[in-house]
């Protein structure tokens, strides 16, 4: 039964994975499709590719999920812990999906992860919750609002006396570029999370120990999931993205981009902390669209996006819980 759970775990983190990846597709090429900086097909192939490299380079967001969330006990019952987290996670993910609105599939897992914890009476570590989640979730997408509005007023400025069809032209290339950065800091964010939870489980399960790296099959498995769900596409997300919070161009959607990619880096490199990509793009959008008018933003559809941020993890941790008392009885 052990080895069991163990193989549906792994299994479902990966199915997971995937759907992350066709929920968050939208987070890296939305803004280069709307623009038509980079048609569909392509925009797609693209972000696969720099998802799976950006899965692979680093596991520090990997080992936060996988340590620095919950406790779960040894044997079935914490595995039954951790299936239930995936559970609630992917209902959430496929309830958001479904009514095009871009949640956090990050915050999702984590949601589920605290639901399941707090049902089955397992050690939830608050402060690394606090630390790494809960800080980080409210600092990114401000950095990212402020960070687009900076970046975008400095365009302006700068090609304020430039011919304006050139500067487009010229800013649809530059989104190749930032868009492929935005995929790789999905991957290096998103995949990694995955990769955390399939080490709780074999952790859990006794296969590795808590000081050991994430195992290179977890690395690479993890990554590949990602990335065949980024090519699957995403494309209710999408339209909400790259069209329904503001009618982008160019040089916004660069601006947008290139801020949210390097909130990313920042906080999957140096803080290891795991944040939503969503939430990041997102407000970086926000920013890059006030600087024509406040106005311009549809701010209407921003409060519906806010409101599925807010419900997210208490959402995905309900969803988690109630899963987990029916696994309980059958399963243990």
């Amino acid at each position: 039964m052990e080895l069991a759970l163990v193989v549906a775990v792994i299994a479902i983190a990966l199915a997971f994975d995937y759907t992350n990846g066709f929920h968050d597709a939208a987070n890296a090429i939305a803004t280069s499709v709307s623009t038509r900086a980079l048609t569909p097909r392509v925009a797609l192939i693209m972000a696969a590719v720099a998802n799976f490299a950006g899965g692979i380079v680093g596991t520090g967001v990997a080992a936060t999920v996988g340590k620095g969330i919950i406790t779960a006990p040894s044997g079935t019952h914490g595995l039954v812990i951790v299936l239930s987290a995936l559970i609630g996670a992917i209902v959430w993910n496929l309830i958001t999906w479904y009514y095009g609105l871009p949640s956090s599939s990050s915050h999702a897992l984590i949601g589920g992860l605290t639901g399941a914890g707090i049902a089955s009476s397992s050690t939830v570590l608050w402060k690394g919750i606090l630390d790494k989640v809960v800080i980080p979730m409210v600092v990114s997408p401000l950095v990212g609002f402020v960070g687009a509005f900076l970046l975008m007023t400095g365009i302006l400025w700068f090609f304020r006396r430039k011919n304006p069809g050139r500067v487009t032209r010229g800013f649809r290339i530059a989104q190749g570029v930032s868009a492929a950065a935005m995929a790789f800091g999905h991957g290096l964010q998103d995949a990694q999370k995955t990769m955390g939870v399939i080490f709780l489980a074999l952790l859990t399960a006794g296969h590795v120990r808590s000081e050991d790296p994430i195992p290179l099959w977890v690395v690479l498995s993890a990554a590949t999931a990602i990335s065949l769900g980024t090519y699957s596409g995403g494309w209710r997300i999408m339209r909400t993205l790259g069209r329904r919070i503001i009618h982008l161009d160019p040089p916004r959607g660069f601006a947008s981009e290139a801020t949210a990619a390097t909130v990313l880096y920042v906080m999957a490199i140096a803080l290891h902390a795991p944040v939503s990509t969503t939430h990041t793009i997102t407000t970086s959008i926000m920013g890059a669209g006030a600087t024509k008018r406040l106005s311009a933003v549809r701010w209407g559809v921003a409060r519906g996006i806010v409101t599925a941020w807010v419900l997210t993890i208490p959402a995905a941790g309900a969803v988690a819980a109630l899963t987990y008392f029916i696994a309980h009885l059958f399963l243990e």
